[in-house]
């Protein structure tokens, strides 16, 4: 029997390197609905020019998304985005794609075609963690265990600028911080598909937490419901 593990939360959670690491402890497959956001949002970019603030025309971005062959591939132990065969992890994980992909998700069409991927995928019949915003509220309601992961935004911050290398001084800190702010604003009030948390769903907040912790500890849920 196939089951279906949902970790959603706000931008920087760490949902998508947790999701992949609770995949391959308890040998699931990992889905990353962001990977198929930000593949749109690259073919947006590449294709129709689209830049931050210029309107957007879903049709054209699905057809040309479909056009360049945008899908999420197995690539051994998870599902990563190919365009045309070949892999573009790191072309969506840009800056550019960046800026643009929040207007990208927001476009109801754009979510209905990544949401098809998603439950096509999972109805393969492998087992999967899938991570995003609107995972366990709306793309896989019935999930067997929905986890909201959280944190505060200045711990998420922080874990940003490390992660993209750069120096965690007061500053830039307080910038960083304001912008996940805004944006846990901007996506718990918008009307298409916000954030929000399953009334099912288990809250981890990971602000005390290192990334080994957060891990065990959905590992241990998924254990505690016989789902390994």
């Amino acid at each position: 029997m196939s089951h279906i593990i949902a970790i959603d939360g706000p931008a920087a959670s760490g949902k998508s390197s947790t999701a992949l690491a609770v995949a391959q402890a308890l040998g699931y497959a990992h889905l990353d609905s962001g990977a198929l956001y930000r593949g749109v949002t690259l073919v947006g970019i590449r294709d129709l020019g689209a830049v931050p603030g210029a309107e957007l025309d879903a049709n054209r971005l699905l057809l040309a998304a479909e056009r360049r062959g945008l899908r999420l591939l197995f690539d051994g132990t998870g599902y990563a985005a190919y365009l045309g065969g070949a892999p573009v992890d790191a072309a969506i994980r840009t800056p550019e794609v960046t800026a643009l992909v929040s207007a990208v998700s927001a476009i109801p069409e754009v979510r209905e075609w990544v949401n098809q991927q998603l439950r096509a995928l999972a109805r393969a019949g492998q087992s999967v963690v899938v991570d995003g915003r609107d995972i366990g509220t709306v793309v896989f309601p019935d999930a067997t265990l929905k986890v909201f992961l959280t944190a505060s935004p200045a711990t998420r911050a922080e874990r940003r600028l490390r992660q993209r290398g750069q120096a965690v001084d007061p500053e830039v800190l307080a910038r960083e911080t304001a912008a996940l702010a805004a944006r846990d604003a901007a996506d718990s009030g918008r009307a298409v598909a916000p954030l929000r948390i399953a009334p099912d769903a288990i809250r981890l907040d990971g602000t005390s937490l290192d990334f080994a912790q957060q891990v065990a500890r959905i590992v241990e849920l998924a254990r505690e419901r016989g789902l390994a």
